[in-house]
């Protein structure tokens, strides 16, 4: 009889991928479904919740069709934040406002003024951005208050999946964490509510889902839609950007991980919150004793990639890493701030009004020293990200599709001065929902034994040690710059 498998759901903004593991932990088969995001407006990033279950349906059930034996478990992770309402009948209230969303820029700039930010992450240890429930209910209380009225809780993409699978309605602890929990005691928070003026609306947040309640049964209806059978076990993971780094490896207080996506979230595991610290980043309770994640999801990432390969006429990301490849490093002092986001920046700087830079530029300069900068640019950006972070880390795992570049690894490793290992997994998002899967359901003690057993390193990058005085100049000048940016950020935006 053919080995047991299991088919794990990383549910991202644009694209869902059911994957296909072996036993041993072993990619047997992806399978992808794309989503629309919807701009309404040009600051606003929504999607329809059913169609994003159907293409979660579509992936999910083309695994399990073609899985060469029999579908043990379902995972799911999913990309974070937002706000998904449900009414009382589980249905979609509106379309789900996305974690990249920018209408709630101006309730979190009010919010900082009066002080709310700073009083919340006393609590809280995360940094309310405008993509946070928190700050898009505010907008929507004011905007539409009838689809509030209709709402009976407020959730996120994993969430949503997790109830049409099980019929199960909660969060989980990741998802609920910025910005609702009193990260001590891991709790709902009454005073970060009213903090927020939100006190009105208590009866939104799910019920907090740990431990056993994250694993439920599948429904009849939802394996009927899949093709698998009723009752199999369906765990709902952390999302996605503790499950990524979890698949990794990076499962212990220390350890880091940098994703290089969408975003580029630098990740360190804590052992204690540090609400005292200098407000910046999130801080994630996952449900395992003695372990939070700090994370700093930044609003930088790949699409500053696409946008330089568009603006040269290049291919893809290969011929822009070649093309910057043939520059010495310091691009010839030109350098770039790559905050190009319509949402500005949310780590380990929270500007709504940030946007992109290039300086340095003479006549001598080439689309090369171009290319070249943007990636010691977005370098600069996880050290920046690495340095808000408590401890230093000995390692850092890197993953996501950026890690297809030598060049930018090896980049990070010389900008950020620790060593860089990229995963040789392609879907480190689902392999770190697999982990807290088998860590629940009892097949590893913890997660760091599953670490050891379903994980594969792949190739490393050490820092150059000849050019680390180059680097930490570059680094100071680059925050220098940012510096003076940031004067002018407010006037740029209005003439945009």
């Amino acid at each position: 009889m053919s080995e047991p498998v299991a088919v794990c759901v990383d549910a991202g903004t644009t694209m869902i991928k059911a994957v296909v593991f072996g036993d041993d932990g072993r990619e047997l088969a992806v399978f992808r479904r794309e989503t629309a995001v919807g701009h309404p407006r040009g600051d606003r990033a929504e999607q329809d919740m059913a169609a994003v279950w159907d293409a979660v349906v579509a992936a999910a059930g083309e695994a399990i069709a073609h899985a060469a034996g029999p579908v043990r478990l379902l995972a799911v992770t999913a990309q974070g934040d937002g706000a998904w309402l449900v009414d009382r009948d589980h249905r979609p209230v509106r379309p789900a406002v996305l974690w990249n969303d920018a209408r709630a820029a101006g309730v979190v700039r009010a919010w900082r003024s009066d002080g709310v930010l700073e009083r919340a992450f006393r609590d809280n240890a995360s940094l309310t951005n405008a993509g946070l429930p928190n700050a898009i209910l505010k907008v929507l209380a004011a905007e539409e208050p009838d689809a509030l009225a209709a709402a009976h809780a407020v959730l996120t993409c994993g969430s949503w999946l997790f109830l049409r699978l099980t019929g199960v309605l909660g969060i989980d602890a990741s998802e609920a964490s910025a910005p609702w929990l009193d990260i001590r005691t891991r709790g709902y928070s009454d005073a970060l509510l009213a903090a927020y003026g939100l006190t009105a609306h208590r009866g939104l947040l799910p019920p907090l889902l740990t431990g056993a309640d994250q694993v439920g049964a599948l429904t009849a209806r939802a394996a009927d839609d899949l093709g698998l059978a009723p009752g199999t076990p369906v765990v709902l993971a952390p999302y996605d950007i503790v499950s990524t780094a979890l698949g990794t490896g990076a499962t212990a207080v220390g350890q880091a991980a940098c994703v290089l996506g969408t975003t580029l979230c630098t990740e360190v595991l804590i052992d204690a919150p540090a609400p005292d610290g200098e407000p910046s980043g999130l801080t994630l309770d996952f449900g395992v004793p003695g372990l939070l994640m700090r994370a700093f999801p930044t609003l930088a990432g790949t699409g500053v990639l696409d946008w330089t390969v568009g603006l040269l006429g290049l291919r893809d990301h290969d011929q822009l890493s070649a093309l910057a490849a043939a520059v010495p490093p310091g691009a010839a002092g030109l350098r770039v701030l790559p905050y190009l986001s319509p949402a500005g920046e949310r780590a380990p700087f929270l500007d709504a009004a940030a946007s992109g830079l290039v300086t340095g530029m003479l006549f001598s300069h080439g689309r090369e020293h171009l290319a070249r900068a943007v990636f010691e640019g977005l370098a600069h950006v996880i050290r920046d990200c690495l340095d808000a972070a408590p401890g230093r880390p000995a390692e850092l795992r890197l993953c996501g599709g950026g890690t297809a570049s030598a060049l930018w690894c090896q980049l990070i490793a010389d900008v950020t001065g620790v060593p860089a290992t990229a995963t040789q997994d392609s879907e480190v998002g689902a392999k770190g929902a697999l982990l807290f899967a088998r860590t629940a359901l009892g097949d590893y003690r913890d997660l760091t034994a599953a670490a050891s057993a379903l994980v594969r390193p792949g190739r490393r990058f050490d820092p150059e040690p000849a050019l680390r005085d180059l680097h930490e100049r570059e680094h100071a000048e680059f925050l220098a710059s940012r510096e003076l940016a940031a004067t002018r950020w407010t006037g740029w935006r209005a003439h945009v």
